[in-house]
C-alpha cells in the first residue's frame, strides 16, 4: 500500500481526450518526464494507486496528454477526470540535481545557526516571483538560495539562515 509520506502532488487529472484511453494532466512539475518513471500515483477515493504509463505527450508546458495501461475507452478515462497525480518521492530523489519545489512539501525547516526546527513546510507558494515555503503554522519563509545553506532529502529537513526577526512578522 502507498502512503501519502511516500509521494508528493505534481498535478491533477482532466478530461479524457479522443476515443483511445487518453486523458489531459494538468501538472505543477515534469518529474515524470525528468526522471525515468513507468507510473504516477492516482488518488481514487482516498486511496493512492499507482498507474502504470503506456505514452504521454506535452501540449505546453503544463499540459500533458497521458495513455495509462489497461484505460482503452474514452468512457475508462472519464473515470479519472479530477483525480490527484502524485509522484513517488524515492524516484525523485534519484534528480538530486533538479529537485522539484513541490517535492519539498513535509519537509522540516531547520534554524542553521542554532539547529532548531522551525516549522514543517505545508505548501510552497510559487504564484509571484518571489518563492514562500508556507508553514503548517502559516508563516510565510523566502525559498531563496541564499537562505538555503542545506537540504538532506533523507531526513526531509532544509536548513537556513533565517533573517533575524523574520519569524515574527
Amino acid at each position: 500500500m502507498i502512503r501519502y509520506e511516500e509521494v508528493y502532488k505534481i498535478g491533477r487529472l482532466g478530461k479524457s481526450h479522443g476515443i483511445k484511453g487518453e486523458v489531459s494532466f494538468q501538472f505543477d512539475d515534469d518529474i515524470f518526464d525528468r526522471v525515468d518513471a513507468d507510473y504516477l500515483v492516482l488518488e481514487i477515493d482516498g486511496i493512492l494507486v499507482p498507474f502504470f504509463m503506456e505514452e504521454y505527450r506535452f501540449r505546453s508546458d503544463s499540459l500533458a496528454l497521458v495513455k495509462f495501461c489497461d484505460i482503452d475507452t474514452q468512457e475508462r478515462a472519464a473515470e479519472l477526470t479530477g483525480c490527484d497525480v502524485y509522484f513517488p518521492r524515492a524516484l525523485a530523489e534519484e534528480d538530486d540535481e533538479q529537485l522539484s519545489l513541490a517535492s519539498l512539501v513535509g519537509f522540516n525547516v531547520i534554524e542553521a545557526n542554532n539547529n532548531k526546527k522551525v516549522g514543517t513546510i505545508a505548501s510552497i507558494d510559487d504564484s509571484t516571483a518571489n518563492i514562500l515555503f508556507e508553514l503548517e503554522d502559516g508563516r510565510l519563509i523566502p525559498a531563496t538560495d541564499d537562505l538555503i545553506t542545506d537540504i538532506n532529502t533523507k531526513d526531509k529537513t532544509i536548513k537556513m539562515k533565517i533573517p533575524e526577526g523574520l519569524l515574527e512578522l
